[in-house]
């Protein structure tokens, strides 16, 4: 498949497999998550969903229960969300969510990675509407779960639309039924793998698999940074 995917495989296998980095992102969503919401999971629908989320990301039960625990500490960082918009290189368009203690230091590591690229952070609000907001739970696909069934079943809850991707079922919601259809899953006894608010391209582009190569490298500076929790773009 030629060499620009063989670099783009390796690339995204290398970013996802840096759980030194991945864990403490996951690690402070919980943190937030508890000191916004309480400690208790089973009334607090964002701390379950951050911790059903570390879990479906093999984070230790040490890790994630010592991430509860920072929420109560005095010396624990506040952090702020805070979300930055940027173009990078062939038309590609960026939405990045970020978790910071120092929202200077952010946006200056921010601007950096897009200056680099030739590309630029533009003024919060310019992209958003180019990106849906959507509620997205991956559910596991077992025998004689339907996915006709299944969104009969969670319509009332706020389920837009339900695809099947291999072993697992996609369930999207607008971003406002977020806790409805948590719930409406939840009362089903089904299994969560992942639970998240997503944005979702609104005109999606394709690229070239060189042109993918020099988004990957724009990606990986991004996703590296402690600060990021999240990044979107308008890729295909």
């Amino acid at each position: 498949m030629g060499r620009a995917f063989e670099y783009r495989r390796a690339s995204k296998e290398k970013r996802w497999d840096k759980m030194s980095r991945l864990f403490p992102k996951l690690g402070k969503a919980i943190t937030m998550a508890a000191k916004e919401g309480g400690e208790d999971p089973s009334t607090n629908a964002k701390l379950r969903t951050a911790i059903q989320n570390a879990k479906a990301q093999n984070m230790p039960k040490d890790n994630i229960e010592s991430a509860i625990k920072r929420a109560t500490q005095k010396d624990t960082a506040s952090f702020n969300e805070i979300n930055y918009e940027g173009k990078g290189p062939h038309g590609v368009l960026f939405y990045i969510e970020c978790a910071t203690d120092n929202s200077t230091r952010t946006v200056a590591n921010v601007k950096s990675y897009f200056n680099k690229s030739g590309g630029s952070i533009v003024p919060n609000g310019q992209l958003e509407f180019m990106f849906d907001r959507k509620s997205v739970f991956e559910l596991a696909l077992k025998d004689g779960l339907e996915a006709d069934e299944l969104e009969l079943e969670l319509i009332d809850a706020g389920c837009e639309s339900i695809e099947v991707e291999e072993d697992k079922l996609v369930v999207y919601g607008d971003f406002t039924s977020f806790g409805t259809l948590s719930k409406g899953i939840d009362d089903l006894q089904l299994e969560v793998l992942k639970a998240t608010l997503q944005r979702i391209p609104t005109s999606p582009i394709d690229l070239t698999e060189e042109q993918m190569v020099d988004i990957e490298k724009l990606l990986d500076k991004i996703e590296e940074d402690d600060d990021v929790q999240q990044v979107f773009t308008n890729i295909s």
